[in-house]
């Protein structure tokens, strides 16, 4: 039950003023003002026209640069401002550089209730399985001690049917790879994904859906998701207690959300990822706040936290078969991700995973509490993508 309340407070605070906006009735418009301007990058907020009229929200930079294209994909509840350090670094550094707000997050459209045939269209759980139950069977997962379990049946499906889940979000990155990162650019070419938190499961899914788009993915901090109906002890048990809180919260959450939306309750709750506490600065709190008060926020959150079921980082990994370069860095102080299962990952994955490096004394948000750790390695690894040929050592 700590994943559960944990889970719950990050959605809790970064929605509360989210509450406030909710109103009942269909609609993807944005209502709340979006400045032309990121204020944490100074970049311009660009929209691309995805499926049925969803808009998606992105910065780019370094555009005129003759260097490789990266696409940096947030994390749990926050928006492309989380790479506010990586977009201004690796764009001086020579790379073209982009990153999205997915469906349902930041200034992306948040669509709440949708007619059947554009839910065909937009929703990836329905293009992929129907209305079918979709499993994958026989799976080995971690454990927080660096242990493996084996046997394990994931369940694929989003319990509610959303369309908020990691298969549509994994068709918004591969979407907007193949328009806007490889737009005009030469046959071949290839585009380096940089995830952090739960948003690597969606970066994932869009390699295994167009590994052809991709040569490889820096993950920053990987979720193992908590709550997940694999992840849960005695899910028979614990899963019905589990479903009747998130019902809870889908019905009655709004005066909790409202209880705490003030920027001072936000900043202390980030104090629990973040071990670099002098990175929850204003800006910080502003970029993450700001985007929430827009129309449908609420139902996203929601709908996440009831999401226990959908594809996992150690499954997924296994899957690609060591095809794409992939590292993984962390923060040693991250209260959320196990270190010990994080270093495990090259050997449970096959080799899928070619190079751990832990930071020392750093949260769950490396990229925004030790850019400067964090942004070189990012070069680094995208020196190392560019040389196939070059196998780095496990590090471990």
């Amino acid at each position: 039950m700590v994943q559960l309340r944990k889970s719950l407070i990050i959605a809790v605070t970064l929605f509360c003023h989210a509450a406030h906006q909710v109103q009942c009735f269909s609609a993807t418009k944005i209502t709340a003002a979006m400045p032309a301007k990121s204020p944490a990058t100074g970049l311009e907020n660009k929209f691309y026209e995805w499926k049925c009229d969803q808009r998606i929200r992105y910065q780019s930079s370094g555009l005129d640069n003759d260097g490789p294209s990266v696409l940096l994909v947030h994390g749990l509840f926050v928006n492309s401002d989380h790479w506010r350090f990586a977009l201004r670094d690796l764009s001086r550094d020579g790379y073209r550089v982009f990153a999205i707000d997915l469906l349902g997050n930041g200034y992306s459209s948040k669509p709440k209730t949708v007619s059947e045939e554009t839910r065909e269209q937009i929703c990836g759980e329905s293009r992929r399985f129907g209305d079918s139950e979709a499993f994958k069977e026989d799976v080995t997962l971690g454990t927080s001690g660096g242990g493996t379990r084996t046997n394990i049946n994931v369940d694929l499906r989003h319990p509610l049917r959303s369309i908020y889940n990691f298969y549509t979000w994994a068709d918004v990155i591969s979407d907007f790879t193949r328009d806007i990162v490889l737009e005009d650019k030469s046959d071949g070419e290839k585009v380096t994904l940089v995830s952090n938190s739960i948003g690597t499961i969606s970066a994932l899914q869009s390699i295994l859906d167009y590994e052809q788009f991709y040569n490889g993915l820096f993950i920053v901090n990987p979720n193992f998701r908590e709550l997940h109906s694999a992840e849960i002890p005695f899910s028979k048990v614990t899963m019905p207690i589990i479903r009747s809180v998130q019902s809870l919260l889908r019905n009655n959450g709004k005066p909790l959300f409202d209880s705490l939306a003030i920027p001072s309750t936000v900043k202390q709750i980030l104090k629990e990822p973040y071990a670099i506490e002098e990175a929850i600065d204003d800006e910080l709190v502003d970029v993450l706040l700001s985007p929430l008060l827009t129309d449908g926020s609420a139902e996203v959150v929601f709908d996440t936290l009831s999401y226990s079921a959908g594809p996992l980082p150690e499954q997924q990994l296994t899957d690609l078969a060591a095809r794409l370069p992939v590292w993984v860095c962390y923060g040693s102080d991250d209260p959320w991700t196990p270190p010990a299962r994080v270093e495990a990952l090259p050997t449970l994955t096959n080799g899928a995973v070619e190079k751990v490096i832990s930071l020392d004394g750093i949260g769950h948000c490396p990229h925004d509490e030790a850019p400067q750790l964090v942004n070189p390695l990012l070069v680094e690894f995208l020196n190392r993508v560019q040389t196939p040929s070059l196998k780095s050592e496990i590090q471990i």
